[in-house]
């Protein structure tokens, strides 16, 4: 049963419409990211679910309760931002009691959800320190305790990563996300970054413009893009211009079969991890190897074609290797490929 639902919702400036229509249904205890580039719309309809901004148009309803009639502070949601926003001059514990205190709750009481939610993330032996003496993944997870603490219908999160090194993110996509499944709270994250959504979320919804592009579980996503926005922002995708002739499509002049008909131009897009290396013989695109990057776990393969340069990702599984200035051919297999009408993909 829908928990959180958003009904043709639409922010618009003007003629500017920042979000076009969005209508989106999240299940309690549900993980949700809403992923698009810059200007896609995604934190306006972050803003209007928190009641910072006021929506054009549509409804916003939380277990069946108007939410747009509601100010900010009377909608019981948690919310972490990018800056952490942290009062420095206070403890760890007194930055996430704050909440409770503004709330009028009880000092016995105050204590011990203190106690228990910096367990819940980890801190039980920091809430004597302050901001300044803890590392950018304590501050995010001190922020995340304050918002979780105040028990919150939907916890909304804005690119609460993306202060963090590399390798400092990837640990705490893992951390977060095990916290959020411990504490169960519904969640709405933001973010641009197309492996943090991936990794964290039950449901992707992408957004391009101010509207929806496709809604799904990050395999389905990945796997099955509907459209090329979706093939070439979810992860690298070769995209090849092609004339597309019964279950086949036609790359520079050599024919590439894809199960699907489309007739006239198109183009056809597949992952760097799908397409096949094959000797120069094999029926496929004929391509040369023009780099060959070692990245540990993975070779990848940049190959000049007719059609246009390849990205090709093959596995560190031991077995020899094409080198630099071999003929290759690239080999795609129907499943594999997402074709579209040119005009579509545009």
């Amino acid at each position: 049963m829908s928990y959180l639902v958003l009904e043709g919702l639409q922010k618009a400036y003007g003629e500017v419409l920042a979000v076009e229509r969005l209508d989106l249904a999240v299940a309690k205890g549900e993980f949700v990211s809403l992923l698009g580039p810059s200007g896609c719309g995604k934190t306006t309809t972050l803003q209007m679910i928190a009641g910072f901004i006021e929506p054009t148009a549509g409804a916003i309803r939380l277990d069946g309760a108007d939410l747009v009639r509601l100010p900010p502070e009377k909608r019981g949601l948690g919310i972490v931002f990018q800056s952490y926003a942290l009062f420095p001059h206070m403890t760890v514990a007194q930055n996430v009691a704050f909440g409770l205190e503004m709330r009028g709750i009880a000092k016995s009481e105050i204590g011990q959800r203190v106690t228990d939610v910096l367990a819940l993330v980890g801190l039980s032996d920091k809430g004597e320190r302050y901001p300044r003496q803890m590392s950018g993944g304590q501050q995010q997870r001190v922020a995340l305790a304050r918002a979780l603490v105040i028990r919150p219908s939907i916890l909304l999160l804005d690119e609460p990563l993306s202060n963090l090194d590399a390798k400092m993110r990837e640990e705490m996509q893992v951390e977060l996300r095990q916290i959020q499944q411990r504490a169960g709270t519904t969640t709405i994250l933001v973010t641009h970054d197309q492996h943090e959504a991936l990794a964290l979320s039950d449901r992707i919804v992408v957004m391009s413009a101010g509207k929806v592009e496709q809604i799904g579980a990050p395999f389905d996503v990945y796997e099955h893009p509907q459209s090329a926005f979706v093939a070439s922002f979810l992860g690298k995708t070769n995209v090849f211009a092609g004339e597309g002739l019964g279950q086949t499509v036609i790359v520079a002049g050599h024919t590439i079969p894809t199960g699907r008909s489309v007739a006239g131009p198109c183009t056809l897009a597949v992952r760097p991890e799908k397409l096949q290396l094959a000797s120069a013989d094999a029926a496929g695109l004929p391509g040369r190897v023009e780099a060959r990057i070692f990245q540990g776990n993975h070779w990848l393969f940049q190959i000049a074609t007719a059609g246009g340069p390849a990205l090709v990702i093959r596995q560190n599984d031991g077995m020899g290797l094409p080198g630099i200035g071999d003929t290759v051919s690239l080999v795609i297999r129907p499943q594999d490929a997402l074709v579209t009408a040119r005009e579509a993909a545009q």
